[in-house]
């Protein structure tokens, strides 16, 4: 085998690694994708049984999941919400993420500090009830949520369940 030969056996087997890192990376991709769409379909369907325990919301007006919508302050501007589901006096905003990230938190109480009202202005007369969900929150997460008053959902021993709405519910009151 000639040096050549060898190079350019080389620079092959390279040129598959790199195709291979790829494909694994697009692969990774769309199964983080998949898993971030599975959690949304088990959040959602809970969504009402949560809001009548808690809140005592018997009825929506309006539930939708994986919502699309246009930012009314600035029309080039598009979010997908995860579960917007309103009730006659209820605006409830659910963010539903497959791991529970700190910087998620951020992003989410950004969203409902500057923005939510620019995407649904025809609800700021009601009673926001933001909702961040996962299949699993850690301490330290659940901790930062109540702290931003911010309702954590995650699984309990058979359905999903509020961590924290006596902590919040006392925080409300204390003011």
């Amino acid at each position: 085998m000639t040096a050549c030969s060898i190079d350019k056996t080389i620079g092959d087997m390279k040129q598959d690694t790199e195709t291979m890192k790829k494909d694994m990376n697009k692969k990774w991709g769309e199964l983080a994708n998949k898993m971030g769409t599975v959690v949304e379909d088990i959040v959602a369907p809970n969504i009402s049984g949560i809001a009548r325990r808690y809140f005592g919301i018997e009825q929506f007006e309006d539930f939708s999941i994986r919502y699309n919508r246009r930012n009314r302050v600035n029309p080039d501007k598009v979010k997908e919400f995860d579960v917007i589901a309103v009730s006659k006096d209820a605006f409830i905003v659910n963010e539903t993420k497959a791991t529970a990230r700190e910087s998620y938190v951020d992003e989410f109480v950004q969203l409902l500090n500057e923005e939510i009202y620019t995407y649904f202005p025809e609800h700021r007369d009601k009673h926001l009830i933001p909702i961040f969900s996962c299949l699993n929150i850690p301490e330290n997460i659940n901790n930062r949520l109540t702290k931003e008053k911010i309702y954590a959902m995650a699984m309990g021993s058979d359905t999903m369940d509020i961590l924290n709405f006596d902590k919040i519910k006392n925080l409300v009151e204390s003011y």
